[in-house]
């Protein structure tokens, strides 16, 4: 889905940037170009942006605690 029209700006371009490094505002500004233009997207931006913060940091808790459990039984 379209989060910022005037850049052409994805939710899924929101998660990769998400999944390379970015983790404010500012970084999508930046790399993006999200509310850059008229800033109406910016709310909807934010959103996304910490749904993806909020997905990348279960994945890494399970990722270790997993990891833990394959280590512990070896």
């Amino acid at each position: 889905m379209y989060i910022c029209v005037c850049r052409g700006v994805t939710d899924t371009a929101i998660r990769d940037a998400v999944r390379r490094g970015a983790d404010r505002m500012r970084d999508l500004k930046t790399n993006l170009g999200v509310s850059e233009q008229c800033g109406i997207c910016a709310c909807h931006a934010k959103e996304v942006l910490e749904q993806a913060l909020m997905q990348k940091v279960v994945a890494q808790r399970h990722f270790t605690h997993t990891h833990s459990l394959i280590r512990d039984s070896a």
